[in-house]
């Protein structure tokens, strides 16, 4: 299918495009301010209650609509630049204040149609937000760097309209569609309806990319004090040639051959095929008390077909690394989660002092099933052929060439339940200080249904805060809180020194908030210290009791230091900013009595980049209803799992829209000088992750 369809199409819009008064897109374009566009004043994130940013006692970033719309933005890895502390570690995995992590919520509840392996969409996102360090009091179990949540679209009574079609580089062709509105005369029903398809060639050899979304929604306003809310996705993803591992570098991190090259055949795949309902009531029982409840469903399978890196050798016997083995993967995965949230929130007065009371808990259940079968490479007496790093010919070998139904599979089928219970305070002392008290009962079982075995544990999190404000604009801050992470059920086998308890977690943070510049620019300064306990890795010393199973032991302590400086405000007339800096440094400071840890070498953790700098402008040019946007990405040195070097990189990013009646013509141009560089460093054997090369972008949207 060719992208004809859609230049036909943008030619229909235009022909019915109806004219809009000079006035009201004037309006339109006079509001290029960071009130906006780019900035957002509360979140629910941080305290499940609508608080002012400045009243929250830790650091909090929202990336709005505009700004995933100006950038381009196809999927959250498109956005780390704009988040400070963040940076990219594999697929949907990032590393966040110098740990790797790939655990999202969705509405603020637990559940990632996309599985890991999977990059998560932007279609149907509304905004995206960012809570630094532990979460645990108000969700759960986690990885100390912070969370990243997904605010889905919701349907509106207000009727809109919007098609969108794209066309790129790399043969990028796609559109979408979306629709809202009222049911009913009165508007107290609503609805949304959403299509999103887009097909590309990826830019590493016989690699495809494409991603369809439908997406839907039913709003009932059911009295004057209650709402519920119906929400259904379907995701269908077909990548090819994937899965796609890194490209192979030298120790000095240059990348031995081109970044085009690819260890999979054109027959290779990995497909996603993931359906998610959600639905949520709020009833709001006086002036004072509120209450919500949010059930959330999800099933997704996920098949994989391809060449795994074995490692490189000298084919010829000439000095130079030529060659990689390959073996061959038949992969499935499926998982059902079910999650049911629920909290009540209560505003009063007691004792002169303002309260917002929150009371709330969480259930979820997850079940993952695995199974695989291996083809080895020919080195390991397999059928799994070579693959040149100069000179690849494609197409010689596939997955039929190596009998497969002879080679038994390996089946894994897990259950994991986690339910807490939470209780928070926000505390008004005075118009200058606030407090916020908070803790957390935890209960977590996971059992293995083909061996039986079982593990269950409980914790308690416990969480506070204190913000100060000397002037109505600036807030000082001081914040503790915790979390911990279950250890699976596969590692609590006694023969391997088990059973171990739960990994624990805990942040100081400090920090100022500020708006400046008569309200025009709101700018952040947090510096935190982190401490994460009990990282499970195998033993070096192997099977140290001689029963046959190789020992487990848990790491003692790593510390993660750092600070981060945000800021998102008009500069000037027409000109809007967001930037942000970090700088981070994680030390092992406790191995146990061991020299290697699993992602991390010599002390330093994968990944995990020193310093990092990502910017964002724009600037609004009125008299000709346009708008011009400006981007930089740094992030310096690091070293991959295996202790190679990751070169630093800075890439620069452009683009252009402008406004003609209901329409917005929009080009971006991402990576504009074209430079290779790796995005992040993983293992050895198969190398680092490329960035994507120069890419053009043209987007053409009708509003209705």
């Amino acid at each position: 299918m060719k992208p004809l369809w859609v230049a036909a199409w943008a030619a229909a819009v235009f022909a019915v495009a109806p004219d809009l008064d000079a006035r009201e897109m004037e309006e339109v374009l006079v509001k290029g301010r960071a009130q906006e566009f780019y900035r957002a004043d509360d979140s629910s994130l941080a305290t499940k209650t609508p608080t002012d940013i400045m009243d929250i006692p830790q650091s909090v970033q929202i990336l709005p609509r505009q700004l995933i719309e100006d950038q381009a933005a196809r999927q959250i890895t498109d956005l780390y630049r704009s988040i400070a502390g963040v940076s990219f570690f594999s697929y949907s995995g990032v590393t966040f204040r110098g740990f790797r992590q790939d655990v999202v919520f969705y509405d603020g509840v637990r559940g990632d149609p996309f599985g890991g392996f999977d990059i998560p969409q932007l279609f149907n996102i509304d905004r995206v937000e960012v809570l630094k360090g532990p979460a645990g009091t108000l969700y759960g179990s986690g990885e100390p760097g912070g969370l990243i949540n997904y605010v889905t679209k919701k349907p509106s009574a207000e009727a809109a309209a919007r098609f969108v079609g794209i066309l790129g580089n790399f043969d990028l062709y796609g559109g979408s569609a979306e629709l809202t509105g009222a049911l009913d005369g009165a508007g107290k029903i609503a609805y949304r309806l959403g299509a999103f398809y887009k097909n590309e060639d990826h830019f590493r050899a016989n690699g495809t990319a494409e991603n369809a979304i439908f997406d839907g929604g039913l709003s009932f306003a059911l009295g004057p004090r209650t709402d519920l809310l119906f929400q259904a996705t379907y995701l269908d993803q077909d990548l090819g040639a994937h899965r796609i591992r890194g490209v192979p570098v030298d120790d000095d991190g240059e990348f031995i051959t081109s970044i085009r090259w690819n260890h999979n055949e054109p027959t290779d795949f990995q497909r996603l095929e993931a359906k998610v309902l959600q639905s949520r009531i709020e009833h709001r029982f006086s002036d004072a008390l509120s209450g919500d409840l949010t059930l959330r469903w999800l099933e997704n399978e996920q098949l994989q077909n391809y060449h795994e890196p074995r490692g490189l050798y000298d084919s010829d016997n000439d000095g130079v690394l030529d060659s990689s083995r390959r073996e061959f993967r038949d992969q499935y995965r499926s998982n059902q989660e079910i999650s049911l949230t629920a909290n009540l929130v209560w505003q009063t007065e007691l004792a002169g002092m303002g309260h917002t009371l929150l009371m709330g808990g969480d259930w979820f259940s997850q079940d993952s099933y695995f199974h695989a079968r291996t083809a080895a490479s020919t080195a390991q007496g397999g059928p799994v052929p070579d693959l040149s790093l100069f000179g690849p010919i494609y197409g010689l070998t596939s997955a039929a060439d190596y009998g497969l139904d002879g080679i038994p599979r390996r089946f894994t089928d897990d259950n994991a339940k986690r339910w807490g219970i939470y209780i928070q305070d926000q505390v008004e002392l005075s118009s200058a200080w606030q407090i916020l008290l908070g803790a957390r009962f935890d209960k977590f079982s996971d059992e293995n249904v083909l061996t039986g075995a079982r593990y269950s544990d409980d914790d308690i999190t416990l969480r506070g805060g204190l913000v100060y404000k000397p002037v109505q604009d600036v807030s000082l801050y001081a914040s503790y809180s915790e979390g911990f992470l279950p250890q699976l059920v596969t590692s609590q086998n006694p023969m391997a020194g088990g059973p171990f308890g739960p990994e624990s977690n805990r942040q100081y943070e400090a920090g100022v908030k500020s708006i400046l510049w008569d309200g025009r620019i709101r700018a952040e300064f947090a510096l935190y210290d982190i401490v994460r306990r009990g990282i499970l890795q195998s033993d070096p010393r192997g099977d140290r009791d001689g029963d046959g199973v190789d020992d487990l032991v848990a790491l003692g302590k790593v510390r993660s230091r750092g600070f981060e400086l945000q800021m998102v405000g008009d500069i000037a007339e027409n000109l809007v900013l967001t930037a942000n800096y970090a700088y981070n440094d994680v030390k092992i400071l406790d191995s146990n009595g061991q020299d290697d840890l699993v992602n991390a070498v010599a002390g330093r953790f994968a990944n995990a980049p020193k310093h990092s700098f990502g910017l964002w402008t724009r600037y609004d040019l009125p008299m000709i209803r346009s708008a011009i946007a400006f981007g930089a990405d740094y992030v310096s040195r690091r070293i991959s799992i295996d202790g190679q070097t990751v070169d630093p990189y800075v890439i620069f990013d452009a683009s252009w829209q402008t406004h003609w009646r209901n329409l917005t013509f929009q080009i971006n141009l991402d990576n504009i000088f074209d430079k290779v560089y790796a995005a992040s460093g993983f293992i050895q054997r198969t190398g680092h992750f490329p960035g994507e090369p120069r890419r053009v972008e043209l987007q053409v949207k009708a509003d209705f």
